[in-house]
């Protein structure tokens, strides 16, 4: 792990320099805080802060670090990971970040900080690097992630997901199986290396799959999960820019309902003309009207793995498993039938 020694030879400052900075001291110069700060970002330093809390010789606690908090999904993923840390005899300490945070980075420090026994990971990128893992010196287990877009072995990590691509396969399957062929998407970003990307990837798979061409028209992107303003715009624009659609993927159940609001607004009902379609299994989609169809997370299982996999590398490290779950379509009155 980097020290302030390395950070001082680094730079060729003396280490009370380098401690003044990293303490926010006034007496140091701006050009010599520049460098000193621009080397610990680049030498991965992270602040080990434990000596202030040496009365704690001991700790049950568990972190579960949430990135995209606002996201509705996790809401109830969060809430099944709380009641199993808890019954276990752990607890559960929770922190939010913003989605343009390093959750890894943040991690490492509230590990020093807290002294914690282990890392929940909830939301973030799926591109980590071995070295952004050598960070992270606890048990660690990352929800709803996969390694699709990094360079970890399976042997140095553990998750608990869905097969996001799969699943997005399967919401187009659904509706080219009712006659739909000009299937718009709506997503939050294509080249997010995260969840987004990878049901992008799965809508586009799927139509070459159905011999359909990809028509980038007939994509909307919302820059976000949980925006309704953002999502109910993106919307809009679609409408307007191609309104000849029969049918909208939307990869999140949020961005669905947003959506059918739009659509009404723009005149056109669901799902006589057009079908929507989406991924999550939110109770709140069930209270829609007309009622949401959507491939549903099994999130009590996913909840359970995720306790049960830190717990497990708590009591035996280095022993690690990736989970992958599947979803399964519940039907609602969101889609219809066309011919042609």
């Amino acid at each position: 792990m980097t020290s302030i020694k390395d950070i001082a030879l680094h730079c060729g400052v003396a280490i009370s320099t380098v401690s003044r900075v990293l303490n926010n001291h006034p007496d140091v110069s701006q050009d010599t805080r520049d460098r000193v700060l621009q080397a610990a970002e680049a030498l991965n330093y992270i602040p080990n802060t434990s000596a202030r809390n040496l009365v704690r010789s001991s700790s049950d606690t568990i972190a579960l670090l949430v990135k995209g908090v606002s996201n509705p999904f996790f809401s109830k993923l969060i809430k099944i990971i709380d009641r199993e840390i808890t019954l276990r005899g752990y607890t559960l300490e929770l922190h939010q970040m913003d989605t343009s945070e390093d959750e890894l980075r943040i991690g490492a420090q509230l590990a020093n900080e807290r002294k914690l026994i282990g890392i929940l990971f909830l939301g973030g990128r799926f591109n980590y690097s071995p070295e952004e893992m050598a960070l992270i010196h606890v048990p660690s287990v990352f929800c709803t992630y996969t390694n699709s877009f990094g360079t970890l072995d399976a042997s140095a990590y553990s998750s608990v997901a869905i097969d996001d691509k799969q699943a997005a396969c399967d919401a187009v399957d659904t509706l080219v199986s009712l006659g739909h062929r000009k299937i718009a998407i709506l997503t939050a970003n294509e080249n997010d290396k995260s969840i987004s990307e990878l049901r992008f990837q799965g809508y586009k798979d799927a139509l070459e799959k159905h011999g359909i061409a990809f028509d980038p028209n007939l994509v909307a992107n919302t820059g976000t999960f949980s925006d309704m303003r953002a999502i109910y715009e993106a919307t809009s624009r679609l409408i307007r820019r191609d309104s000849s659609f029969t049918a909208i993927f939307a990869i999140a159940d949020l961005m669905a309902i947003v959506a059918i609001k739009a659509l009404s607004d723009h005149g056109r009902s669901v799902p006589q003309d057009s079908s929507v379609v989406s991924i999550d299994g939110l109770d709140l989609s069930e209270y829609t009207l007309p009622t949401l169809t959507t491939l549903v997370q099994p999130t009590e299982e996913m909840g359970l793995a995720c306790a049960k996999s830190i717990i497990d590398l708590i009591k035996h490290p280095g022993k690690h498993r990736q989970f992958t779950f599947e979803t399964v379509l519940r039907p609602g009155g969101s889609v219809r039938k066309i011919n042609g």
